[in-house]
């Protein structure tokens, strides 16, 4: 059974009384309802942290009237996703282009007929859950500049970043392991465990870029002032193999896995047009990997140019200079908590 709190919250905006008592028992069945007798008040309750899911708004009111409203609503980046419906006896031609050019999505006209009311409430509502589904959707792949150029600009403009940290993870033995496993315990103990990570990276200002079999690569440092990208990727790192060594008392099977750090300067962008992913590119993406490829099981493996921007909070101990895979040798260090 739907709950109150589950319910589509409606703004109801008329200098009427009259009218936002009818309004209030029409919809308090199906809808929350939230009530402004003024365009200033509807502006104030917009920008609240439970913001409306939809506004109904009247256009001839005293000091703001309902197209002034929308078009404050429509500039403000907080409010400008709200549909607004106009309330309204105005039928003229001239009224309803007028509203469309200030944002309004929609308009019933006065005096209200329930079923029209109920009717298109109830597509604006469900065509603003849809795009709030979208958005979530898209955050979980993009950084919240990339979904605002697409929306705005209708494209991204690759970018370097010059401060980030990437993190690449895969497990010990995948092949051989797998091989004993059927496909359907195989799938659900990544998305399981994947699922985990992007948790995790979420807590800590980190994004997952992309996973590749067993492996899975991360980054810190993009869509934030980039500060604290390293401190912010190593802890990321021990809480991976944290929840690896807790799910692994009570777990069917066990995973091990390697973890690499390297910071630096990335290339990131939309990469594909219609299976389109958010990718980042360059020299230390490769080093990265490299690294990972030569960490030391269920520890943190990290280069200089990572520990070299980490404080406090952790220790390091010198796995001496590795030869890497067409970088020649670099000294890598292993990265443990601080007592």
């Amino acid at each position: 059974m739907e709950t109150v709190e589950q319910k589509p919250l409606i703004l109801a905006v008329d200098d009427s009384v009259e009218n936002l008592q009818v309004l209030s028992a029409l919809l308090k069945d199906h809808y929350r309802v939230k009530i402004a007798k003024s365009g200033e008040k509807a502006l104030e309750i917009a920008q609240q942290e439970q913001q409306p899911d939809l506004i109904l708004l009247d256009i001839v009111m005293p000091e703001m009237d309902g197209f002034t409203a929308c078009e404050k609503l429509k500039s403000n980046p907080l409010t400008q996703k709200i549909p607004v419906i106009f309330l309204t006896a105005l039928n003229e031609v001239a009224d309803e282009t007028r509203g469309f050019k200030v944002g309004g999505a929609d308009f019933i006209i006065k005096p209200f007929n329930p079923d029209i009311v109920m009717a298109r409430i109830s597509t604006h509502v469900a065509l603003q859950a849809e795009r709030r589904k979208s958005e979530s959707l898209l955050r979980i792949l993009l950084p919240d500049k990339v979904i605002s150029d697409l929306m705005v600009n209708g494209k991204h403009i690759p970018e370097i970043h010059k401060n980030v940290s990437i993190l690449f993870c895969d497990f010990v033995g995948f092949t051989t392991i797998t091989s004993t496993l059927t496909p359907e315990f195989l799938i659900e103990e990544l998305s399981e465990i994947f699922s985990e990570f992007d948790e995790i990276c979420a807590r800590n200002n980190g994004m997952r870029i992309k996973t590749i079999g067993d492996a899975y690569m991360a980054t810190t440092g993009i869509g934030s002032d980039g500060s604290d990208h390293a401190k912010e990727m190593v802890t990321i790192a021990h809480d991976f193999i944290d929840y690896l060594e807790k799910r692994n008392q009570v777990s069917k099977q066990a995973w091990t896995c390697r973890i690499g750090i390297h910071s630096g300067e990335v290339i990131a962008g939309i990469v594909g047009k219609s299976r389109f992913i958010y990718d980042i590119l360059g020299d230390s993406v490769n080093i990265a990997a490299r690294v990972e490829s030569n960490g030391t099981p269920m520890k943190v493996t990290v280069t200089h140019a990572t520990k070299s921007l980490v404080d406090s909070g952790f220790q390091y101990e010198s796995k001496g200079n590795v030869m890497l895979k067409g970088k020649g040798e670099m000294e890598l260090f292993l990265a443990e908590k601080a007592n």
